[in-house]
């Protein structure tokens, strides 16, 4: 399996993003072509300082890294990148990896 993580910082105005995060966002993200699972935080996002900064983190999940850059390369891949200028003024950071079971 692998993942793409979602770190969204907190922006100006968090019931805008939410609205619009859920409303818009999250139906183009499921139309990733490869997309397993699709996860997010709910309430508060711990984690030091570095997670008071943070407002969601959202975890999608695919069957390789290989599908992580086949959904990005599509045309609803460039479809959710592109709309994250729409919500996510505030910055979003991106960390995409394999994972094994322990």
């Amino acid at each position: 399996m692998a993942q793409v993580i979602a770190l969204y910082k907190k922006p100006a105005d968090p019931a805008a993003f939410d609205a619009y995060y859920h409303a818009k966002h999250v139906p183009l993200a499921k139309t990733l072509p490869g997309l397993r699972k699709y996860e997010i935080s709910t309430g508060l996002v711990g984690g030091g300082a570095e997670g008071e900064s943070l407002h969601l983190v959202a975890l999608l999940t695919f069957d390789s890294m290989a599908a992580i850059q086949a959904a990005l390369g599509s045309p609803q891949g460039a479809a959710t990148a592109g709309d994250l200028g729409n919500f996510a003024q505030a910055g979003v950071e991106l960390l995409m990896f394999d994972t094994r079971e322990v």
